[in-house]
């Protein structure tokens, strides 16, 4: 995994989509053993600390005022795929009922997150787009795993009541959200007044995400509801518990914890293919599946691409109110939006999560079909969509729709603002001190200067190109003088004239203000 990152990187090709190709490639080395993991295990370790990171790093105040665009494609876009999907298999697939129709499309119609904002990343995507992606991601497994357990208990028992399934879903979504946030509730106490060191705080928010997936799944409500609106609550009252050093460290242990666990079943992705392919029994040759597969991840495509525009305009033209309140998407983001539903973890997850028998003892009919189809699904999602995202996305020179300020902009204007307060604090209490000391008195220069810097780089007078390579040109002088520190450290380390701690202490000093930079 380490090694296929790198050749990634390297390569400028998006990780996951790297992770499963390579993945296949390892598969078909000869003597490599045929790999197969548990499918309780997948679900139960993978998709809870997921799906927790996932909502960690969502904007509340964003996912809030884009929701009805979220919600209409975390829940209607699932809905409507997995019952295209399922229609569609049953008149191309012999033998394929209804319900094994709606557990395929359940399972192949939450696209993944983490692939679309991997492949975005360092791309100009706009914000309302990001936001509609990561938001979607956090509802459709919800939706889809729903739709999965409906279609499994048809299947094993042969009965489906609509009034039945309607009240089941509401109790499991609605218990589900309950149990995230009485959790996230305790934990947000034990964390704000008992937890008081990064050594235990990190732990917590590590264990946390497996306490809400488990105690939700224990009474069969959903498990992934309450980790989402848990994850939710925790990350938004985050700054009454975590200082600056549990903030950081919590962040770098949750970032190695995300990349270690997305890779792993990436790369798993691939490696399963062999084993999927021996399953393929008797009613159906290779090339038949593979058909069957490639018609099908050709639904998913065009029948995202054709929702996501329905779900754009429809509620547009219905709504006066939403035409005076909201920008119209135009005609190129939300076919970005679209073309970004690349499928993942969760597929993958449900996929195996199949039960190899009926109750009755016999094996489940088209298992291994429906794995193939999946994987197939998968890799056509993640390769072909994932290669071409960046082309569309350069080609169709996707720009922002919304007043939506450059990211520079509102850091000078914070900047700005909390520099103003911080002059008013000193004028308010240490007068005496600035005045008697210039040490103290230079902290007020200082501040004044920084916000002289910042009123004419936010004044009209300074256009914006030149305020762009201003703020390159310091940027390059503030890292070139940090290496120059570091290597003045370096120097002094091997003197030996001062100890090793404090030179450690310097070291972070400069990581910290290196990291700052390389933000801007």
């Amino acid at each position: 995994m380490a090694l296929l990152y790198l050749l990634s990187q390297r390569l400028k090709i998006s990780y996951p989509i790297f992770l499963v190709v390579g993945g296949l490639a390892i598969s078909f080395i000869p003597g490599i053993p045929p790999i197969s993991v548990d499918p309780d295990l997948v679900f139960l370790i993978f998709l809870p600390p997921l799906l927790f990171e996932a909502a960690w790093y969502t904007s509340w105040n964003d996912f809030w005022k884009w929701k009805r665009s979220i919600m209409l494609l975390g829940f209607g876009l699932v809905v409507i795929t997995s019952a295209a999907i399922a229609y569609f298999s049953v008149n191309i697939i012999p033998g394929f009922t209804l319900a094994l129709g709606f557990l395929l499309g359940g399972i192949i119609s939450p696209p993944d997150a983490v692939a679309a904002t991997s492949v975005l990343k360092g791309l100009s995507m706009p914000r309302r787009g990001l936001t509609i992606l990561e938001g979607e991601s956090l509802v459709n497994d919800a939706a889809s795993l729903t739709i999965f357990r409906m279609a499994i208990a048809v299947i094993l028992t042969g009965q489906f009541v609509f009034q039945k399934a309607a009240t089941d879903f509401m109790v499991l979504a609605v218990m589900g959200i309950f149990v995230g946030l009485v959790i996230a509730h305790i934990l947000y106490f034990v964390l704000r007044y008992w937890a008081k060191s990064s050594s235990i705080t990190t732990p917590i928010t590590l264990i946390a995400p497996y306490l809400m997936y488990i105690i939700a799944e224990q009474f069969e409500w959903s498990g992934v509801l309450a980790v989402v609106s848990g994850g939710l609550f925790l990350s938004f009252r985050s700054s009454d518990f975590l200082n600056y050093h549990t903030r950081m460290q919590t962040k770098e242990v949750w970032a190695t914890v995300g990349f270690l666990l997305n890779g792993f079943v990436f790369i798993l992705i691939g490696l399963e293919l062999p084993v999927i392919v021996e399953g393929l029994k008797e009613g159906y040759t290779i090339e038949e599946a593979i058909r069957y597969a490639l018609m099908i991840s050709a639904i998913v495509i065009v029948a995202r691409i054709i929702l996501v525009y329905l779900a754009s305009f429809v509620p547009r033209w219905l709504s006066r109110k939403i035409r005076e309140t909201e920008k119209s998407p135009g005609l190129k983001l939300p076919f970005i939006i679209g073309w970004a539903g690349m499928r993942g973890v969760v597929s993958l997850a449900s996929a195996l999560a199949i039960p190899l028998t009926l109750n009755s003892g016999e094996a489940f009919p088209h298992r291994n079909l429906i794995l193939f189809i999946t994987f197939v699904v998968i890799l056509v999602t993640l390769v072909f969509q994932g290669l071409t995202l960046p082309l569309f996305i350069k080609l169709l020179k996707v720009e922002e729709v919304d007043d939506h300020r450059a990211e520079a902009d509102q850091i000078e204007e914070i900047r700005l603002q909390l520099a103003r307060e911080s002059v008013a604090h000193l004028d308010q209490h240490y007068v005496q001190e600035m005045q008697q000391y210039e040490t103290i008195a230079r902290i007020k220069e200082q501040m004044l200067r920084s916000i002289r810097a910042t009123e004419m780089a936010l004044g009209e007078q300074t256009r914006k190109e030149d305020l762009a390579s201003v703020r390159g040109l310091y940027r390059d002088i503030m890292l070139e003088l940090t290496a120059l520190r570091r290597r003045g450290l370096n120097r002094l380390r091997f003197e030996k004239k001062y100890d090793d701690e404090v030179i450690r202490d310097m070291e972070h000093n400069l990581d910290l203000e290196e990291a700052r930079l390389n933000k801007q």
